[in-house]
């Protein structure tokens, strides 16, 4: 099981390097949209500053949101899905794998570039680290759930990245409001232990049920 998991992950791997534009565009997206927002709103360091939470993890979430509608529909239009399903192996293990690289591939690369998208939007250094170990644990949540909705519209022939932005936004929701919530603490000097043991329940929630709800849909989706 362990050669299976490094094979797709390799494989994964391989897919992202022949499609770039598949993981620069989430990035391209949250960058522009915090780089423009202090344009709009104009330069004074407090109105940013008291906007800045918000602005970030809207950015993330609608980034993350822009990535998932692919996830599974070229597995599924090569027939790599439906090899997936008919396989010995758990297929919840193997959507975990491709989950996982997804937040490798886009929630992390979102949190390496918030330290400098956050000083442009006059964050303080002393909670920069706060608001990345919240955005690495509320994009595995946001890739985790994301899925289950990429999972259930793999197989519509169109209009399904619609559909999936309202399956999961709702559920987004919670996720949001305890990012922006951690990271209005952190700037008012208040303790944030609370908020990120929350985030880390949502995390071990999202990561225990997550998988088994991605491949019901996806066995739902290759029988149709």
């Amino acid at each position: 099981m362990r050669a299976v998991i490094w094979q797709l992950l390799q494989r994964e791997w391989q897919l992202s390097w022949r499609r770039p534009g598949d993981v620069l565009n989430p990035l391209v997206f949250f960058a522009m949209v915090i780089t423009l927002f202090p344009l709009a709103v104009g330069p004074e360091p407090q109105m940013l500053q008291r906007m800045a939470s918000g602005v970030i993890w809207v950015a993330a979430l609608l980034a993350t949101l822009l990535s998932l509608d692919g996830l599974f529909r070229s597995d599924f239009e090569d027939g790599s899905l439906e090899q997936w399903v008919l396989s010995p192996h758990p297929l919840t293990l193997l959507v975990l794998v491709k989950v996982l690289h997804h937040w490798l591939m886009c929630g992390v690369l979102l949190v390496l570039l918030t330290p400098l998208l956050g000083t442009m939007l006059a964050l303080p250094w002393s909670v920069i680290p706060v608001l990345c170990i919240t955005l690495l644990l509320g994009t595995a949540v946001l890739s985790l759930l994301g899925a289950i909705g990429a999972a259930l519209t793999v197989g519509l022939k169109g209009g399904g990245s619609m559909l999936l932005a309202l399956l999961i936004l709702p559920l987004y929701i919670p996720v949001l409001i305890l990012g922006t919530g951690t990271m209005d603490a952190a700037l008012q000097g208040l303790p944030v232990q609370g908020y990120l043991l929350w985030m880390s329940c949502l995390a071990v929630l999202a990561l225990s049920l997550s998988p088994l709800a991605i491949a019901a849909g996806l066995r739902i989706g290759v029988s149709e």
